[in-house]
């Protein structure tokens, strides 16, 4: 399934899950749904995939958590904010450089439409 296909095919079960409960939860209850909405509908799902950081031969664990990686390929942080800030995209980059994953998913479940949520990034 190309890149384009399978962010619009995970789009939608976000849309889904975001319809059936709107705003106002926790992230880990969006995250357990749209877990629950991947695998459903057949997807390969890994949550709360712990990132190790390597500087110079050194492995570095702190506590970074990738929320959901979808088919190996597409990485979604979730996040239940008023806004979407700079920091939360800088995190999402971060995550994609060192688990060396192309494609990106930015989800704000915090909106009255999922459609004002949504960033996607392709490395």
């Amino acid at each position: 399934m190309k890149h384009s296909n399978l962010t619009s095919n995970i789009l939608g079960c976000a849309m889904k899950v975001h319809s059936k409960l709107g705003p106002g939860l926790l992230e880990s209850a969006y995250r357990t749904c749209l877990a629950h909405e991947l695998r459903k509908n057949g997807f390969l799902v890994q949550e709360e995939v712990m990132l190790p950081i390597t500087y110079d031969s050194i492995e570095l664990d702190h506590g970074y958590r990738i929320d959901i990686i979808v088919n190996e390929v597409v990485i979604i942080e979730l996040k239940v904010v008023e806004n979407i800030l700079d920091v939360h995209e800088a995190q999402l980059l971060t995550y994609l450089k060192f688990a060396e994953k192309p494609v990106g998913l930015l989800l704000n479940f915090n909106v009255k439409s999922l459609k004002q949520g949504i960033k996607r990034f392709v490395m």
